[in-house]
């Protein structure tokens, strides 16, 4: 019998839930079934009658390198007919993130990004504002790349970032692609603890550390604190996500997103060296 999911591991751990991303040869970057399976991961969780803290992390030394751009596409040509025909292409394609991160809006346990190492791209943007409580190892960073590919910050990443950590940091890490190191993250506001382990030896500091809470608070006090304060936040946070997909999508109807993947592609393949994309 093939197992349940194969680009990810769910374990229930007494009132822990852990979601990790399992694709640590191409970084879990965002291709085959991670996303899909996320979503089933986290929505399984949320009707788990006895889980407080669902936990998100990764597998290897990357929590997540984003969209995995050997397998995009989205270097390749497509002919539309019209542009609101190519609108509707690119709305439908980014459909999966969208519901991603509804569910993780509207998820009533404690959700925990546990950032076992660096995240890049969407692995940086995605989840970080959204979560209840982040952790991270020491050897965690993060850093986007949405200019230098002609996008836009992801699913809401530009309000929930300035929330967290203000707006002039939030624009330097998202319009600059500034490398934030976990340190720097924890005096920002956007990590709440940092751990010196990695591996396995971060994913059993994060055991322990939410083992401990739950001997110390009332789980369902905790969830209840979650679903007060978020109540007020979640409408806006789900138009800033519908926002920010409905601008990528109007990115990719203009074409510079697919010039750059292009570029970078073959960068990637040493087929060229590294450019200047200015003209882009």
């Amino acid at each position: 019998m093939e197992p349940k999911y194969q680009d990810i591991k769910l374990e229930i751990s007494g009132q822990i839930g852990i979601i990790k991303f399992n694709r640590p040869k191409s970084l879990n970057a965002f291709g085959g079934k991670l996303m899909q399976e996320t979503i089933s991961a986290i929505r399984e969780l949320n009707d788990h009658p006895t889980t407080i803290f669902t936990v998100l992390t990764g597998e290897g030394r990357f929590f997540s390198a984003g969209a995995d751009v050997r397998a995009s596409g989205l270097d390749t040509p497509e002919n539309y007919a019209t542009k609101g025909e190519k609108k509707l292409a690119y709305v439908t394609r980014f459909a999966p993130a969208l519901e991603m991160l509804r569910s993780i809006i509207d998820h009533t346990k404690v959700f925990v990004l546990a950032l076992n190492g660096p995240g890049v791209g969407g692995g940086a943007a995605w989840f970080t504002g959204v979560s209840d409580i982040v952790l991270a190892s020491s050897t965690a960073y993060l850093q986007v790349p949405f200019s230098a590919l002609g996008l836009v910050p992801e699913n809401g990443s530009a309000i929930n970032f300035s929330q967290s950590m203000g707006v002039h940091r939030t624009n330097e890490f998202l319009m600059f692609g500034r490398k934030l190191s976990a340190q720097e993250l924890e005096q920002f506001g956007m990590v709440n603890r940092v751990f010196e382990g990695k591996g396995d030896e971060f994913h059993k500091q994060v055991r322990e550390y939410l083992e401990e809470q739950l001997r110390v608070n009332d789980g369902k006090s905790m969830k209840e604190m979650k679903r007060l304060q978020n109540a007020p936040l979640r409408d806006g946070r789900l138009v800033a996500v519908w926002n920010s997909m409905d601008a990528l999508a109007e990115r990719f109807v203009e074409g510079a997103p697919n010039r750059r993947f292009e570029v970078k592609k073959k960068e990637l393949e040493g087929k060229i060296p590294t450019v200047d994309m200015s003209d882009c």
